[in-house]
């Protein structure tokens, strides 16, 4: 009975990833017609490749073995790229879209969105996470900057002595673009134990919240945004 639940959780499992698969391939392909002549190419430029080699270094056999497993993976690297390009353009410039990105981010990162606004819908999101504490702000920068630096003020009432680090999503010179914040985040240094993120957690949720709701996220239906690369250890 038991293997055969886990056989069925695995299953279930597999749908849902073959589910995610073709939602995302289905939005990358609309945002993106060139999709399917580019994986196409790649896959056979990477093949053909192979076959060359497997004749110049005498291993035909050999290399026509690796050529289909290493098309497949070069065509999979260009379609992730790809479907990740179309999904932060999916929600690029909408409100809460930071918070989206911080919530998809590797890493043990606790994330509580929209902690400061104003009523033109600029944010200031809190990640809590080994680098300390990461405000990160999306709207109209000189409304935005006394967003963050209320925010600062607020948490070194508490944790005065833990680094607080400010962005402030955009494409102009000293800010990030949204679709490098999880980059962003992985360069950060790394000054605090899990156990003292932790207690910073404990003691940022005992901050009092604001009185209006965030704006609802923007994130489209059944489209995950794409998980950043593993943090270092």
């Amino acid at each position: 009975m038991a293997a055969r639940k886990r056989a069925g959780g695995r299953k279930r499992a597999r749908g849902q990833r073959l589910a995610q698969i073709r939602a995302a391939f289905a939005l990358t392909r609309k945002h993106d017609p060139r999709l399917v002549p580019l994986l196409a190419a790649v896959a056979l430029g990477t093949l053909a490749l192979f076959v060359v080699l497997g004749f110049v270094l005498d291993s035909p056999v050999l290399y026509g073995l690796i050529g289909p497993l290493a098309a497949f993976t070069a065509a999979l690297f260009v379609f992730g790229r790809r479907a990740q390009r179309a999904t932060f353009a999916q929600v690029e410039g909408q409100p809460g879209a930071a918070a989206a990105v911080l919530q998809s981010a590797r890493g043990d990162w606790r994330v509580t969105p929209g902690v400061a606004f104003t009523r033109n819908q600029d944010l200031v999101h809190r990640a809590i996470g080994r680098p300390g504490v990461v405000l990160v702000a999306e709207g109209a920068p000189h409304r935005v900057a006394g967003l963050l630096a209320q925010e600062r003020k607020r948490v070194s009432r508490v944790a005065a002595e833990v680094p607080v680090h400010e962005v402030v999503i955009g494409d102009d010179k000293g800010q990030v673009p949204l679709r490098k914040l999880q980059t962003h985040l992985l360069k950060l240094p790394r000054r605090l134990k899990p156990a003292q993120v932790n207690a910073l957690d404990k003691r940022l949720k005992a901050l009092p919240a604001g009185n209006l709701a965030m704006p609802k996220g923007p994130l489209p239906k059944n489209v995950k945004l794409p998980r950043g690369p593993r943090p270092p250890r």
